[in-house]
This record gives structure tokens, C-alpha cells and sequence, in this order.
């Protein structure tokens, strides 16, 4: 029974859905057995054409040499710099790939090599593809023969082309490699190309050294005609603004640093002087007799006056006590003793008028310099802004005398470099004579032939299938449909290519012996698979009433007649009573084939089924009734007729005489036929055209009648094609097809 193909549950695969299809691995499998022809195809024409590539492209021979950017020569002359972090950027070494293939170097090298004249370059030798290409560009071109120029440019071009390039991994090594068709030409040019290169460097730096130094001259000439300029401007206005220098600093700083350390040292004085001459004026108030004068002093003279009178004061105080103080010996004491602490004040007064007199000279002192300082500070005032602008000349001064001494020292540096100029590249590898060809490689171009061209099967085989549209196996049948797919059933027409009809008498079947194939060959696959549904009717006969079977199909040209044909016959040869009906009013094949000269048929046998026997024809191999259809002309309401109450009557009287009633009926898209007589049909089979008939064709026949859907029984793919049912069946093993005899 029809199920909606989304209610369909088939077995689950794993698989990866690609564009509505899902991929599996059967399914791989199947595309791959079912295609396998034009994968085979599609590798050898790959093959084909990587082997006339081999035989007719030019062998070339690649030649390589190496140059190395290191920075350690050039610091031969540069003592101070430091080796360790002497590194190249990244950059530079890929310009200097940009420069080795410049127009220039490559030039400089043709005019060198005169490459202008070798046939390899300027056409002389030029192959038949060269000579096409010539003739028509020349259509296209002036027809002025080429300048000098434009035939050197056209060389550099060529050369450009067959030269590579390019920097070694993450290192500062330079690999050149040039191709050509001569082994030693390639070896030739490609060492010319690294010596041009290094030539080049070492011109370029000596141009840039020797600019450099020219600048560098005058520059520094400027800078000390600027720098002897500003000394004699700080000289100038050192002597109109009277600023006398020393080793200390201006004259009138360090005067005013000597006049301010005298002046601390005059204070000092003073305060000190003062100190004298007020202690001096404290003792004269005391009595000069006393011991605190003295050691106050520590004056010579009164120490001895003072000696005097304390060994006078010590006799007179004896005497006095002896003899009495009125004693002319103890007058005569206390007179010299009266004498002495006179001399003693004298003396004070001496020494306290030499403290005054000192402290007076302290003090003078300390004014004058006092008056000196605030002179200077005055003056130091008035020459502030002349010592700052005399600071603003000595600085540019300075800054100029600096500047001319570091380019001074450049200037030798440079002068060095330029009468011993190094380069930062040099030459690790020079390029030898190859020994072997490098392109065409053989090997490389088999395998990317043969890869490429299972690749292009693949990609085509697969795309005829994802983009095909037709049925060919009985799972996409179940798959589309949602019902069983009884079998299929080979292609059975004869062949149609010459060859064929050459080889074989049996191409020479006519349509009457398509119809009764089954009894010509009953132990083909063709029979067997009708057989198969033969079988499935069988069984679904357990549980339901099928008497009346219909043949169907959704377009005409499917060979659903044939398969009626040989169906009704083989349920025959069964000994089973079996009636075909030629259902179809429009095209009649089926009456053709079978009974081309009858005279009635089904349309007589509906206004009366009393009188079927007179209208039915029997085959005397088989035991089959046939019902054949004859009109005069199309009939215009034929849907109408076979799907009348006069056919329901028919059938009715058909089925009390007939186990097997097989109908072959109209296609369902073109006409309505089939749709009307479904309701009066116990089951249909639909047969399906291997290959051509379309799922969009076949979804809309099927939805267009849901009776139909419930009427049918099951589907067969018709006109297999043989071959390639063998590859795409060949899961089945080889001994599948044993059992079959197809021409016995």
C-alpha cells in the first residue's frame, strides 16, 4: 500500500546530508560501482593529456646560488660598534629579493651576457605555439620593427619569469634559482645575476659613503665657521661689559666671595675687641689688689706688681703686729704698697686703652667692609642681564663647538669607509651545471594526473548523481514512492547500434516477441522478476480479494504494455485462468501485438458482457484470454467508458470466470483513464522506466489520485540496463545472476 514518502521509515544509515541527499556509505558504494566507468574515464583522459604534456614540453634545468646578508664585514672598520647586536630587520632581506629582480640588475646582466643575440631570447629558434602566438599578436601590432630598447625590456621580462627569489625559511640567506632549457646557460646567468648584486651593493654603498662624506665636509665647515663665530661673541661681550673670568668664575663673583669671608672675619674681630674692652672696664671698678684681676689678665707686668705687693702686704702685716702700724718701718711699707697698687692701676688703664684703640680699629674695618660688599652686590645688580645673555652666547658656543667635533669625527669615519668600502652581502654558494632536468617532473605530474583526474571522475560521477533526477535502484523507488519495489526487470529490447546487429540474430526481435518474452525465456531475470510479482500479489491475496490487477505507469514509453503482456502469460503458463484486458482505449498497443486483426473487443464486450466469449481471444501455448480494444477512432470520452457502470458489470462477470484479471491501462499524467477505473481495480503496479522517468514526474502522478495511492500494490523498475544493473547489483556477489538463463 502507498505511504506519503515522509511517513516512509527506511532502514537508518549514518550518513552526511549534502544538497536534500544524504550520503552514506552504501550509497558511496553504490555511485561508485553504478559510475565507475566514467571515473575510469575521466583518470585515463587526465593521464592522457599529463602524457602528452611530458612527450612534447621542453625539458628545463634549474641552476641556484645562495647570497647571505651578514653585517660582521662591515664592522672591520668600525672598532666600537658591537657585533652581538649587529642584527639585519626582516625587512631589508626582502627588499634586497626586490632588488636582485629589479630591472636595472637584470638589465645591467643582459647587456653583459648580450643576451639580446642568444636564440633563446629573442625568438630566432621559436616553436609552432611561439609562431601561432607571433602571427596573431602581429595582427594586432603596428608592424614597426622593435628598438633596442624594447628587445632588451622583452629579454629583462623573460628573464624576470624564469627567475625566483627568495629568502631561506626565517634566515638572512638569499636563494636564486633560474631556469632555462640549457644546463649551462642556467648555471651562467644566475651567477652573473649574484655578481651583478654584489657589484651593485658595493657601488651603491661607496655612492652613498662618498655623498655622505661630501655633505659631511661642507656641513662640518659650516659648524666651525658657526663655532668660531660664537666664541668670538662670548669674547666680545665679555669686553664691553667689562666681565673679567678666572678659574674660579667672574672676577667680581670671587671678589664678592673674598670681601664676604672678610667681612665674617672683621665681625669676629670686633665682637671680640669688644669683649676685651668691656672686661677690661669691668675689672678697673674692682680692687686691682685682688687674685681674679690677675688671672683675668694674665698680664706679666701686673702679675709681678701684684707679687710685689702681696710680699709687701705680708711684711707689713708682721711689722705691724710687732711694732705697730705707726712704726716709720710699717709707714714706709704701706707707702710702697700704696705705690704699687698705682702702678698696677696704671697698667690697667694702659692695657684698657690699647682694647679700646683695638676695638676702634675692628670697627673701621668692619665698615669698610661692609661699604665694599654693598658696592659689589650693587654692581653685581647692575651686570645681571649681561651675565645672563654672556650665559645664552657660552652655551651656543658650546653646543656649536660639540656639534662640529661629533661631525668632525663622523667625517673621518666616513672618509675611512669610503677608500675601504665593505658589503653587507657576499656569496656562500655558487651555482653549478645541473645534472638533471627539473621540470617537467615525470613522476610528480603522473600522480597529479592521476589524482586529478580520479578527482574530476569523482567530482562527475557524483554529480550526475546528486543532480540526477531518474530512478535506479529499488531503494530510491521505496525511498520516493513509499511502497515496495517488487523488482527489476532488464532491458529486453534488441540492440540498436550496428555492431550489435552484427553480432547477434536474436537484435532481430520484433515487438509481438517483447510480448511474450516470458515464454521464450522462462528461466531469464526478466521472467523471474515477474515472478516476484506474481508472488506479492500471491500473498496479499491472504488477506484481501485481488483479482482485478492493473498495470500503470505515469508516461507513455515505459513499457508497461510489455510488461502486462509477458505478466499475463506467465500467471498462465501457472495454469491459472487469466483474462488480459487492453485497457488502454487511446493507443491500442496492446491489441497490436497480440491481436491485430480483431474485430471487437472490450467497447463491444461493455453493451453486453453476455456476449464476452464471442470478443475474447485465447493463445493456444499459454491458456490466455485476451480482451483486445478496437475503435474506429479515439474515442473522445474514454475515461468515461472505462470507468463506467457497463465495467464494473464486466468485471463483475470476469471474476466469476478469472482468478488473475489483468488490465494494461493508460499512463496517468497524459490521460484520466487510469484514474477513473482505480476505484473497479483491486491493486496496481506501477512500472517505472529505468533511468528516464523523472521523481517530479512520478510524485505527480501519485498524489494526483489518492484511490490510486490506495490501490497500489507495489512498483518495478522496467528497461534496466543490463551492464550497468550488473555494477550496480555487483554487492550481490558474483554467483547472483547464476540461476538465470537469458536466451534458453
Amino acid at each position: 500500500m502507498y505511504q506519503p514518502r515522509e511517513h516512509f521509515q527506511s532502514g537508518h544509515r549514518f550518513g552526511i546530508e549534502f544538497g536534500g541527499a544524504v550520503l552514506s556509505f552504501e550509497r558511496v558504494a553504490d555511485v561508485l560501482r553504478r559510475q565507475w566507468p566514467i571515473i575510469a574515464a575521466c583518470t585515463g583522459a587526465a593521464l592522457a593529456l599529463v602524457m602528452i604534456y611530458l612527450l612534447t614540453a621542453q625539458p628545463m634545468y634549474t641552476a641556484n646560488a645562495r647570497i647571505m646578508m651578514d653585517t660582521r664585514q662591515a664592522q672591520v672598520l668600525d672598532k666600537d660598534s658591537n657585533a652581538n647586536s649587529a642584527l639585519i630587520d626582516t625587512g631589508y632581506v626582502d627588499s634586497q629579493v626586490e632588488v636582485i629582480n629589479s630591472d636595472d640588475l637584470i638589465l645591467s646582466v643582459v647587456r653583459r651576457l648580450k643576451l639580446t643575440d642568444d636564440p633563446e631570447f629573442n625568438g630566432s629558434n621559436p616553436g609552432l605555439l611561439s609562431v601561432v602566438l607571433g602571427k596573431v599578436m602581429s595582427l594586432f601590432s603596428s608592424g614597426e620593427a622593435a628598438s633596442q630598447e624594447r628587445l632588451e625590456h622583452a629579454v629583462v621580462e623573460q628573464v624576470q619569469k624564469n627567475l625566483r627569489t627568495e629568502r631561506v625559511l626565517t634566515t638572512y640567506v638569499l636563494s636564486m634559482n633560474y631556469r632555462s632549457p640549457s644546463p649551462d646557460k642556467a648555471a651562467k646567468i644566475v651567477n652573473a645575476i649574484a655578481n651583478a648584486y654584489l657589484v651593485g651593493a658595493l657601488e651603491a654603498k661607496y655612492q652613498s659613503t662618498k655623498r655622505a662624506t661630501e655633505w659631511l665636509q661642507q656641513r662640518s665647515f659650516e659648524l666651525s665657521e658657526q663655532a668660531t663665530a660664537s666664541d668670538r661673541a662670548v669674547q666680545t661681550f665679555k669686553a664691553e661689559n667689562n666681565i673679567v673670568g678666572t678659574s674660579r668664575g667672574l672676577m667680581s663673583e670671587q671678589q664678592l666671595s673674598d670681601l664676604n669671608t672678610q667681612l665674617v672675619q672683621a665681625r669676629a674681630s670686633t665682637a671680640e675687641a669688644k669683649a676685651r674692652l668691656d672686661r677690661i672696664n669691668a675689672i678697673s671698678d674692682q680692687d686691682v689688689a685682688q687674685s681674679t684681676v690677675t688671672d683675668a689678665l694674665n698680664n706679666s707686668v701686673i702679675t709681678r706688681l701684684r707679687a710685689q705687693y702681696l710680699d709687701l702686704q705680708a711684711q707689713y702685716a708682721d711689722w705691724s703686729r710687732r711694732y705697730g702700724k705707726q712704726h716709720l718701718a710699717a709707714v714706709n711699707l704701706a707707702n710702697k704698697m700704696e705705690e704699687l697698687r698705682k702702678n698696677i692701676a696704671d697698667e690697667l688703664h694702659r692695657i684698657g686703652d690699647a682694647y679700646r684703640s683695638d676695638y676702634e680699629i675692628a670697627k673701621s674695618r668692619e665698615a669698610s667692609l661692609e661699604k665694599n660688599v654693598k658696592e659689589l652686590v650693587a654692581q653685581a645688580g647692575d651686570s645681571g642681564q649681561a651675565a645672563v645673555k654672556l650665559r645664552d652666547l657660552e652655551s651656543a658656543a658650546d653646543t656649536y663647538r660639540n656639534l662640529y667635533n661629533s661631525f668632525l669625527e663622523k667625517l673621518q669615519s666616513a672618509t675611512q669607509n669610503q677608500s675601504f668600502p665593505l658589503s653587507e652581502a657576499r656569496l656562500i654558494s655558487t651555482a653549478t651545471k645541473p645534472d638533471r632536468k627539473s621540470s617537467p617532473r615525470t613522476v610528480l605530474a603522473l600522480v597529479g594526473g592521476l589524482v586529478g583526474g580520479l578527482c574530476l571522475g569523482f567530482g562527475v560521477a557524483f554529480g550526475r548523481e546528486l543532480l540526477s533526477d531518474v530512478l535506479r535502484t529499488p531503494g530510491e523507488v521505496e525511498d520516493e514512492l513509499g511502497v515496495k519495489c517488487l523488482g527489476v526487470l532488464p532491458d529486453i529490447r534488441p540492440p540498436t547500434t550496428t555492431g550489435a546487429l552484427l553480432s547477434s540474430t536474436s537484435a532481430k526481435t520484433s515487438s509481438a516477441d517483447l510480448s511474450r518474452y516470458v515464454v521464450d525465456h522462462p528461466f531469464s531475470r526478466f521472467a523471474e522478476t515477474l515472478r516476484n510479482i506474481k508472488v506479492s500479489i500471491d500473498v496479499a491475496r491472504l488477506t484481501r480479494e485481488i483479482k482485478v490487477i492493473g498495470i500503470v505507469s505515469s508516461l507513455p514509453k515505459e513499457g508497461k504494455t510489455t510488461v502486462a503482456a509477458n505478466f499475463a502469460q506467465l500467471i498462465a503458463l501457472t495454469g491459472h485462468r487469466t483474462v488480459l484486458i487492453d485497457g488502454d482505449l487511446h493507443t491500442r498497443s496492446l491489441t497490436r501485438e497480440l491481436a491485430p486483426n480483431a474485430k471487437s473487443g472490450l467497447v463491444e464486450a461493455l453493451s453486453d458482457p453476455a456476449s464476452l466469449g464471442y470478443h475474447v481471444q485465447r493463445s493456444k501455448e499459454t491458456g490466455l484470454d485476451f480482451l483486445p480494444s478496437v475503435v474506429a477512432s479515439r474515442m473522445v470520452n474514454s475515461a468515461d467508458v472505462i470507468g463506467s457502470k457497463a465495467m464494473a458489470e464486466l468485471l463483475k462477470v470476469l471474476r466469476e470466470h478469472y482468478e488473475y484479471i489483468v488490465i494494461d491501462l493508460a499512463p496517468v499524467m497524459p490521460v484520466a483513464d487510469s484514474k477513473a477505473v482505480s476505484m473497479l481495480i483491486d491493486a496496481m503496479v506501477y512500472v517505472i522506466e529505468w533511468g528516464q522517468t523523472t521523481r517530479s514526474a512520478l510524485q505527480e502522478s501519485i498524489s494526483g489520485s489518492e484511490v490510486l495511492q490506495k490501490k497500489l500494490l507495489g512498483a518495478v523498475l522496467n528497461r534496466a540496463n543490463p551492464k550497468m544493473l550488473k555494477r550496480i547489483e555487483a554487492y550481490k556477489g558474483k554467483h547472483h545472476n547464476s540461476y538465470y538463463v537469458e536466451h534458453a
